[in-house]
């Protein structure tokens, strides 16, 4: 196993302002608008060294750019989700097609179990992998248990801890947490059910502060709707990269749910 630096990415689809919402009020989408966005996204990663590989298309699935979703990625290992949407599930095929060219060993969450990447936060703790699931059984809930232990299944021979987290107010997981480089747990607590499940949790100013992208030990990629946070980032010693993404903050997105990073080559 080698480290690398890619990250699966997949273009909007021109339906996007059709994509569906949960916790937000419909309001207009500039697809134009969205795909400059994305393109300067995928321009950010590449200025910071990260090769970017391109998903196929769905043009009929609203919400594919929200690539995060289809799989979720432990070393050589890839777990193709089974949204909890139906109207999603065709979007992970794509994604299998493209990691199995790469050469990465495939397994899949199954019928009963349902379960969205983006619930999934990774991070390491004390040096083991810690792998957190939100758990979701209200209305527009993505991710069941039965996904989840299908997912502990998958990764516990690979020496990660799974654990389920209470989700009520928001889409995903990532929605409310993410993760900085020294493993402190970053969040906008309207939206956090239970800060004390991590150890070390600290609470951002601006709801798109708490979404992060780790793109090395010392640099993180936001959204410039949170310039706040950016600074109280910058204080402790953090890079920031910020991008605009307010077209895909209109539909419950952030920017963990427009990449996979493949951090490991099979």
């Amino acid at each position: 196993m080698v480290t690398a630096r890619r990250a699966l990415v997949r273009r909007p689809s021109p339906r996007l302002a059709e994509g569906l919402l949960t916790h937000l009020e419909r309001t207009p989408v500039d697809v134009g608008l969205a795909m400059a966005q994305w393109q300067g996204y995928v321009d950010a990663l590449h200025a910071e060294g990260w090769e970017t590989i391109e998903v196929p298309p769905a043009p009929d699935c609203p919400d594919a750019a929200f690539v995060e979703d289809t799989v979720v990625m432990y070393a050589d290992l890839a777990v193709l989700a089974r949204p909890g949407a139906d109207e999603r599930r065709p979007e992970t095929a794509g994604t299998e097609e493209v990691l199995r060219d790469l050469g990465y060993r495939v397994r899949r969450i199954e019928e009963p179990g349902t379960l969205d990447g983006g619930d999934v936060l990774k991070h390491a703790v004390d040096g083991h992998g810690v792998v957190w699931v939100g758990l979701n059984g209200g209305p527009g809930g993505r991710t069941n248990a039965a996904g989840i232990a299908q997912l502990a299944d998958h990764l516990t021979p690979l020496g990660a801890r799974v654990e389920t987290v209470p989700l009520s107010k928001a889409l995903h997981l990532k929605s409310a947490v993410t993760a900085l480089p020294d493993g402190t747990v970053v969040g906008w607590d309207p939206v956090v059910d239970d800060p004390g499940v991590w150890p070390s949790y600290e609470a951002v100013p601006e709801e798109p502060g708490a979404h992060v992208v780790l793109l090395d030990g010392e640099t993180v990629l936001m959204s410039t709707a949170a310039p706040l946070t950016a600074a109280s980032y910058e204080a402790r010693g953090l890079r920031v990269v910020a991008v605009d993404i307010s077209e895909f903050e209109r539909l419950e997105g952030c920017v963990t749910c427009l990449s996979v990073r493949l951090r490991h080559t099979p």
